[in-house]
């Protein structure tokens, strides 16, 4: 899952995103309103959560958070600092979901993310059909579609590609790739398995398994799907 970070404080904003990025989460940063607004505009279906402070040089958190609503049902938490907390009712009554106090530490903040998204978890009903590029997983069905045709997968390739859907535009180690799926199927997968089950994923979904678009290399941390 995508988080959007607005924070004018850059020494705040890269602690925060990478603590975030640590937890697993993809981060959209933005030191502006208006490069906040943009994104919003143009990425609101990627974004998962937004953190908006409060105060920016540009700008309000309100007026994103407005802007945040006015482009779907995605959560926001404040980022204030001591001063602003009394003001923070406002930004409440105008649909933020939630907000903390600078300086915050790293699992206070994590525990209100977590929070925040359970909420959200209950409200919204369950997807039965996730899309990545012009191929569509139907959940409810357990069958795969590239444009109008079906792919046939092996249950383990089925589940390699449930995770990537269910993380969309989420890096992902192969080390929390391997994790998840022991969770899920109860069998040992090991690391030369994932590498040849990721080549067959690409053999069967990409048009150009040497230049990958739906499942994408990031050198260094994993892999990716979506954007």
């Amino acid at each position: 899952m995508n988080i959007l970070v607005v924070e004018d404080d850059r020494t705040i904003a890269s602690g925060l995103t990478y603590s975030l990025q640590q937890e697993g989460y993809g981060t959209i940063l933005c030191h502006t309103a208006a490069d906040a607004e943009k994104k919003i505009r143009e990425q609101h279906d990627a974004i998962g959560l937004c953190l908006l402070d409060l105060s920016l040089p540009d700008g309000s958190g309100y007026d994103l958070c407005a802007l945040v609503k006015e482009q779907g049902d995605i959560p926001v938490i404040f980022l204030t600092a001591f001063d602003d907390e009394v003001n923070v009712v406002m930004g409440l009554d105008m649909g933020a979901d939630d907000y903390i106090t600078k300086p915050f530490r790293v699992r206070e903040l994590q525990s209100r993310i977590n929070s925040v998204l359970r909420r959200y978890q209950r409200d919204s009903q369950p997807k039965t059909a996730i899309r990545i590029g012009d191929v569509q997983v139907d959940t409810a069905n357990g069958k795969v579609h590239k444009g109008p045709d079906e792919i046939l997968l092996t249950a383990l390739e089925y589940r390699l590609l449930l995770i990537f859907a269910n993380h969309l535009g989420q890096v992902l180690t192969r080390a929390q790739l391997l994790d998840r799926i022991w969770d899920v199927g109860g069998d040992f997968v090991n690391d030369n398995t994932l590498t040849v089950y990721i080549k067959r994923l690409r053999e069967k979904l990409e048009d150009d398994p040497q230049q990958p678009t739906l499942i994408k290399t990031v050198r260094g941390m994993g892999y990716k799907a979506g954007d």
